[in-house]
């Protein structure tokens, strides 16, 4: 009891302090330090419960790294307001999924911005599913395993192979978009993209889970 009570009052000590860090507005980088790594942990199994203080140190700790991190995928800082409040506000729903020994929170929470980011992205150009792998398959498998695998392989690549595949196949950019995009040649975008591939190819069959969109 004593030690919840004392863990309940960090917490509320640490918001008092990033609240007197904080502008009032997303901020691409924050400055002063954040709390121990406990009492992030903590937090989130606080915030699971629904603890209103919780899910605001996890906000105040988190949410300009996810806003900048965002601006690099969207390119839209009031777009990348937006999906960093939308990822935020639904995040009491989604802590429920988070398996703390596999990653750590500030990871995991990227992720969560990363897939609401492409969601964005993909509804502003109206992509089709079927386009998510290849532009060129005609029949690719899209079950629930299948997608959570492929998850799973994209987070193993480096990030820019990573950024390059999710631009190309999932939100359906050319390669001269792309390299627009990041201020590389097409030459590059392209090397990556091959570098990606493969590689994630790799990684799908190993989870046993490669479509035939990969084979090439």
């Amino acid at each position: 009891m004593h030690s919840s009570i004392a863990c309940g009052y960090a917490i509320h000590l640490e918001v008092n302090r990033l609240q007197t860090l904080s502008r009032g507005r997303f901020e691409r980088q924050r400055t002063g330090g954040g709390p121990a790594e406990d009492l992030i942990h903590a937090a989130v199994k606080r915030a699971r419960e629904g603890d209103g203080n919780s899910l605001r140190l996890l906000y105040l700790r988190y949410s300009g790294g996810v806003f900048s991190y965002v601006c690099t995928i969207v390119s839209d800082e009031h777009a990348a307001e937006d999906i960093t409040q939308m990822v935020f506000a639904r995040l009491a729903a989604r802590l429920k999924h988070y398996e703390p020994r596999r990653v750590p929170f500030g990871a995991w929470i990227n992720t969560v911005a990363h897939n609401a980011s492409i969601d964005y992205l993909r509804a502003q150009r109206t992509i089709p599913s079927e386009d998510v792998l290849d532009p060129e398959a005609t029949e690719v498998d899209f079950s629930r395993d299948r997608l959570a695998a492929i998850r799973e392989a994209l987070a193993t690549l480096p990030e820019d192979q990573r950024e390059v595949l999710t631009l190309r196949f999932v939100v359906g950019m050319s390669v001269k978009e792309i390299g627009e995009r990041l201020g590389r040649s097409e030459s590059a975008i392209n090397a990556l993209q091959h570098r990606g591939r493969r590689r994630l190819r790799g990684e799908l069959t190993r989870l046993q889970a490669a479509p035939s969109a990969m084979a090439a």
